[in-house]
């Protein structure tokens, strides 16, 4: 894709053609380039792994560095050549390379690798991928894929050296109208458009989308990609789909992925089935050899157990021999997962038959694999028991085909009941709304409730095999797919680049740096803990943790409104990635990732009245009224898009570049403020606040620009900059009418209208990175008051507007503002107040540097925690490190228990 370069020209055609909305222009020089420095690559584990399915990673690069031309290669840190295939994720404004994207073959496992400059070569046996009029084909080594455009069956069929032994695979599952004992309807997956995105040498992907159908209903509509790597016998499976029923009459009961596996002419006591599990291999054959009154034989029992074809029957003990027949042969397996704590393997011969219990145990893996000598497939499902209730079923495994599926919702559970978890309890005007808000934090209107438009995107691997695979090596694989590997580019070679924002490397080098990166660490640990103290886990769970800890009950105020799920609340997402960035910590990255998982998917409506808007904290993920762009904000997802050119993270990002036109027909705000005190707007505006509504809109459109150079784009994101410089108040404005059309926002005079909310959605982190990018002097300097003057004293204050200040809270995590402000304008003073503000404590985390990991045979001795504190302590940790390191050096860490600290009142509100 071509990117566009902007010149002076370009920038007074725009001005001159665009009926009075001047384009000012980006900024093209930039600080001097500094000689080319390849980037280091690592291991976020930090050593190579036993194997890996095949890898992809980004690297960022320093402005004006890389021509959009240059080619970039992958070396061993030995300079010897590894396979690979790269792209471009995202230009600067003179069109050189900010972001790259590199992939490598599976099991190619040096210790670290290298980009640099030069021609990149393929792997000895590449990928392939043919197109045909109603099929993709895949060929990896001699693997081929047959990918329908056509039907139910993603997969038609896998085959191994021209044998088959994979048969189609398609989307399942069920509903029912009654979440108990209602009667289930089935339904499968139907294809409607087809995409190869990538063809090779390393890694081709195949993106299928399509619905589930059952009987000529259509609903469920879903995406699966594809991927495919070079040495690799299986393909990476992403499946994300969106609900869209009637969460009072569609109950689901069931969702999984199901595999054909052929096993015609396989001799029952030659034919396999095994479950991966966090203790011994469950592997029998379908008709046992093994435990028998009479002895077959060692070799057969060996040979049984090694899944592979037994000895020529001649060689049987005749007592077996001659009773075989007699011997049961079981058909149907299945290994359940309902909780996070508890698995349990059961089998029958028949469906009209009873169950037999097998096996049980604590957290499986999540991989089971059925087939013969002449070959098998395998399933493996990430974030298996942490998202239950789960399940791997096995049937079929006596006729021709058995059928393997793994289920992202089992259906021996009770089916997903997604109704409000209350009624309206007399909450039909506004000021009853107001009651419920008070008391519970629950921004409740009815009808507002509603789960149709949330997604999920589940990560599977399929393995077709030309035989059954040792027990040892299906176990590796097991343990790949359930934390697979990954690739980062080093902390220092990001940091070089100026890519996010303002943060730095880890810095322990004075005793007051040493704190605080102690307490960054402690942070992450402890939420990390909770999460499986907690058991924060299930299906639409997993990957959010809650807002704000009870003392009283010992507990997380799971069920008390808007204090229970967070929804990244003040930006928890971004202070992980930031802490991924400086550190490339692999806990930090997996808690990270598997929050971008949930928020980005759960959290956001994807279709319907609500899309591209995200709901605020609530006890349901949905339930809350208050529906914003700052949960589906894009700045939450930039960084785990970058890092790994993951295309679903990039498909959710390009939705969210027209979520403003939703604005036009959804109140984001309050639904209880009285109508009569809304603005009145002119035609073709709307209400919009400049740091949990812009930012956030600005953040989309940004990435958009960088990844396609579409400047439609980056006119809009300098509309709105020009036109936030040229009001009065500038951002202390706080919020203004937006123009749909134009994307500037218009002055009507108002006055100076302050939230503590404003700025905690990444407004920091873009504005830092548009400031860099665009030559707007107004928008600079408009933001640089703000950071001035939000967290000013009080006298200070009214002595600079003439009135006091309202409206301003988290002084703590706001003291970055100051950080700005100070390093921008080399200011000592402001960075001074800017250290104080931070180690104040004051409305705020309020037990620092205290670390927080109090738990007590597993309950929390942490009064008055929130996650949202926890997140602003943490970026304004990290940005007060890398602007005014030398005035946090100065200060004193005050102690949790001096007397006077305090932690500020309704902490977070909103």
């Amino acid at each position: 894709m071509e990117f566009a370069m902007i010149s002076r020209r370009d920038t007074l055609k725009a001005a001159l053609l665009g009926g009075g909305v001047a384009m000012l222009p980006v900024r093209l020089e930039a600080a001097p380039v500094a000689p080319f420095q390849p980037a280091g690559v690592r291991w976020i584990d930090g050593a190579a792994p036993a194997l890996h399915a095949g890898q992809t990673f980004g690297v960022a690069w320093p402005r004006g560095l890389l021509k959009r031309s240059t080619a970039l290669t992958v070396t061993a840190r030995d300079g010897k050549p590894v396979p690979s295939q790269g792209w471009t994720t995202a230009t600067w404004p003179d069109g050189s390379i900010k972001w790259s994207a590199h992939a490598i073959p599976a099991n190619v496992v040096p210790d670290g690798l290298v980009v640099t400059r030069g021609r990149p070569i393929a792997p000895a046996k590449p990928v392939r991928v043919a197109e045909a009029a109603d099929a993709v084909t895949i060929s990896v080594c001699e693997t081929r894929w047959e990918i329908g455009k056509t039907g139910a069956a993603l997969i038609r069929q896998a085959s191994v050296d021209g044998r088959a032994v994979l048969g189609p695979v398609t989307l399942v599952g069920a509903s029912r109208t009654e979440p108990l004992h209602g009667a289930d309807t089935a339904f499968e997956s139907r294809i409607e458009k087809v995409t190869v995105e990538q063809r090779g040498p390393v890694r081709a992907v195949v993106k299928i989308e399509g619905a589930h159908m059952a009987g000529a209903r259509r609903w469920l509509p879903f995406s699966v990609r594809l991927y495919a790597y070079a040495g690799s016998p299986g393909l990476r499976v992403v499946h994300s789909f969106v609900f869209d029923g009637n969460a009072s009459q569609d109950f689901l009961s069931a969702l999984g992925v199901r595999a054909s596996v052929p096993l015609k002419g396989a001799e029952l006591y030659d034919r396999h089935v095994r479950f991966a599990t966090d203790g011994q291999m469950f592997a029998e054959g379908v008709r046992p050899l093994t435990g028998l009154r009479r002895d077959p034989g060692g070799a057969f029992k060996a040979a049984q157990v090694a899944g592979q074809a037994v000895p020529p029957l001649a060689q049987m003990a005749k007592p077996v021999r001659d009773t075989l027949e007699r011997i049961p042969a079981w058909g149907e397996f299945r290994l359940e997962q309902p909780t996070a704590n508890g698995w349990a393997i059961t089998k029958r011969t028949a469906p009209a038959q009873g169950w037999i219990d097998a096996d049980e145990g604590h957290r499986a893996p999540g991989l089971a694999y059925v087939g013969s000598p002449s070959g098998g497939a395998a399933l493996g499902v990430r974030y298996f028991w942490q998202r239950h209730p789960t399940a791997l079923h096995i049937t079929g495994a006596t006729g021709d085909a058995a059928q393997l599926t793994a289920w992202l919702w089992s259906p021996d559970a009770p089916a997903m009941d997604m109704r409000p978890y209350h009624g309206t309890m007399g909450m039909e005007s506004f000021d009853a709304q107001n009651e419920g808000l008070s008391i519970t934090y629950e921004d409740y209107e009815p009808g507002w409730d509603d789960a149709s438009g949330i997604a999920r995107t589940a990560e599977l691997m399929l393995w077709a095999f030309p035989a059954t695979p040792a027990s040892d090596q299906l176990k590796a694989l097991a343990t790949m797919q359930a934390t697979p590997p990954q690739l980062m580019a080093e902390p220092a070679h990001l940091h070089a680049a100026q890519v996010f924002g303002d943060w730095n490397l880890v810095d322990r080098s004075t005793p007051n740096r040493t704190a605080i990166e102690n307490q960054l660490a402690n942070l992450i640990d402890f939420y990390a803990g909770e999460v499986d103290r907690r058991a924060w886990y299930g299906f639409w769970n997993h990957g959010d943790v809650m807002h704000t800890y009870d003392s009283d009950r010992q507990r997380w105020r799971y069920d008390i409104g808007g204090f229970a799920w967070d929804n990244s609340e003040l930006s928890p997402d971004l202070w992980l990635w930031t802490q991924v960035l400086r550190t490339g910590d692999a806990r930090t990255w997996r808690f990270a990732e598997a929050m971008t998982r949930h928020t980005g998917e759960v959290d956001v409506y994807h279709l319907g009245r609500f899309k591209g808007m995200g709901t605020r904290h609530a006890v349901q993920h949905w339930g809350d009224s208050s529906k914003q762009p700052r949960v589906s904000n894009a700045n939450y997802r930039r960084i785990f898009y970058y890092l790994t050119a993951d295309e679903r993270v990039g498909d959710l990002l390009r939705d969210l570049v027209t979520s403003d036109q939703t604005l036009t027909n959804v109140e984001i705000g309050r639904k209880v403020p009285s109508r009569a005190k809304q603005p009145v707007l002119p035609a073709g505006t709307i209400e919009m606040t400049f740091g949990t509504t812009w930012c956030p809109l600005a953040a989309a459109w940004l990435t958009e620009w960088e990844r396609t150079g579409d400047v439609r784009w980056r006119d809009r994101i300098v509309a709105g900059l020009d036109s936030i410089g040229r009001l009065p108040h500038g951002w202390l404005t706080g919020s203004a009418p937006f123009d749909m059309k134009s994307g500037r926002f218009i002055d009507q005079g108002r006055g100076i209208s302050v939230s503590h909310l404003n700025a905690v959605f990444g407004a920091v982190e873009v504005s830092s990175e548009l400031i860099r990018l665009f030559d707007v002097p107004r928008y600079r300097a408009a933001w640089l008051d703000y950071c001035r003057w939000y967290n000013a004293p009080a006298g200070e204050w009214t002595a600079k507007f003439g009135t006091p200040s309202a409206g301003r809270n988290l002084r703590e995590g706001h003291s970055r503002l100051t950080a700005y402000a100070a390093f921008q304008t080399k200011d000592a003073t402001l960075a001074t107040r800017a250290a104080a503000e931070f180690l104040s404590g004051d409305a705020g985390l309020g037990t620092w540097p205290g670390d927080p990991r109090h738990v007590v045979n597993g309950v929390l001795e942490w009064p008055g925690v929130s996650t949202n504190a926890s997140a602003q302590w943490g970026l304004a940790a990290i940005q007060n490190l890398a602007l005014v390191p030398e005035a946090l050096d100065r200060a004193t860490i005050v102690a949790p228990d001096t007397p006077g600290r305090r932690r500020g009142r309704d902490l977070g509100r909103d």
